[in-house]
């Protein structure tokens, strides 16, 4: 069963299908993508593919993708998951995006404190770390909120631009 996680405002449970919309505007806006490297999606049926991924990451315990929900609408906010976990499942990452229109409303600080607490508390994690862009001031402000200390001596390899959060246990 895939974990539902219940906050003051929010319900976060499992990305669907039906979603896919929702997916492929987040996946190529301009603005939600602006510190992302990645190429934009350009067609539903990547949206798709995505859902039916990281369904699959689920279901093999590779990943945890929550979709951030109205509770009284089900209207889909954003996104926030927990993967590329170590080899020994004591770290994970943690990933968000959330929508311009509900953007600086507080929903992903609620967002992240409830999988911060669900991954110390029920997947047993030691740390959780975040990449975030140097220049995404507001992704900064939201994890340094959140506890999470930049490592200045980690750098990512894959992308010069991010800096290294880590929050521990």
């Amino acid at each position: 069963m895939f974990p539902i996680i219940k906050t003051e405002r929010l319900t976060l449970n499992q990305v669907e299908l039906n979603d896919a919309e929702f997916i492929l505007f987040q996946r190529s806006s301009p603005e939600v993508t602006k510190y992302i490297r990645r190429e934009p999606y350009t067609k539903v049926e990547q949206a798709i593919a995505f859902i039916e991924m990281i369904t699959q990451q689920f279901t093999e315990k590779q990943s945890y993708t929550w979709a951030l929900r109205n509770p009284e609408t089900n209207e889909m906010l954003g996104s926030i998951c927990l993967w590329n976990f170590s080899e020994d499942r004591k770290t994970a990452e943690i990933g968000y995006d959330l929508h311009p229109n509900f953007q600086g409303k507080g929903f992903m600080n609620e967002a992240m404190q409830a999988t911060i607490n669900y991954g110390f508390n029920q997947l047993n994690l030691n740390q959780i770390e975040a990449f975030t862009s140097k220049y995404n001031e507001t992704s900064k402000k939201l994890l340094t909120q959140n506890n999470f200390i930049l490592n200045s001596n980690r750098k990512d390899e894959d992308n010069e631009d991010n800096f290294i959060f880590e929050l521990s246990k």
